[in-house]
């Protein structure tokens, strides 16, 4: 159990060391202009500043004026751009191949079931009409033939 807790410790210890190599190699890389001595100077302030750590205040307004100084300023978010609303619409208009298969109306196997019998009503209906043109028909005639014998 010691042994593995020491080995911890020095990976935790060696990892915090490349950090902060990593660190002054990028504050390196963003200020070439600087001297090795000015360099020298910013890795003696982090060093100062990792023993007397300062609070940072996010999302409350300490009461105390020296807490105050700090507070962070809220970050700014980058506006968003949609890029399938910027991507201009396809001027191509390509016909999906799956909507010549499926059905015009979606009702059309209800229709294919029920033919049979809407074709016989069909023709019960142009006889029943036929019917009812020809009583017509005769009633006219019968009215004409009153008609003329009472004239």
């Amino acid at each position: 159990m010691a042994t593995e807790e020491e080995s911890i410790e020095q990976a935790a210890a060696l990892r915090r060391e490349r950090l902060k190599a990593l660190k002054a190699a990028q504050e390196l890389l963003n200020a070439p202009d600087e001297d090795s001595s000015q360099a020298a100077e910013n890795q003696t302030d982090d060093t100062n500043e990792e023993n007397n750590p300062s609070m940072k205040f996010r999302n409350y307004v300490p009461h105390d004026k020296q807490l105050q100084e700090g507070k962070v300023a809220p970050p700014v978010l980058p506006k968003f751009e949609d890029p399938v609303a910027a991507a201009p619409p396809a001027s191509e208009e390509k016909e999906d191949p799956f909507v010549n298969i499926a059905p015009k109306k979606p009702n059309w196997d209800l229709r294919r079931d029920v033919q049979k019998k809407l074709d016989k009503l069909e023709r019960r209906t142009q006889k029943a009409i036929f019917k009812l043109m020809e009583q017509q028909e005769q009633e006219k005639q019968l009215d004409e033939g009153g008609n003329a014998i009472e004239e």
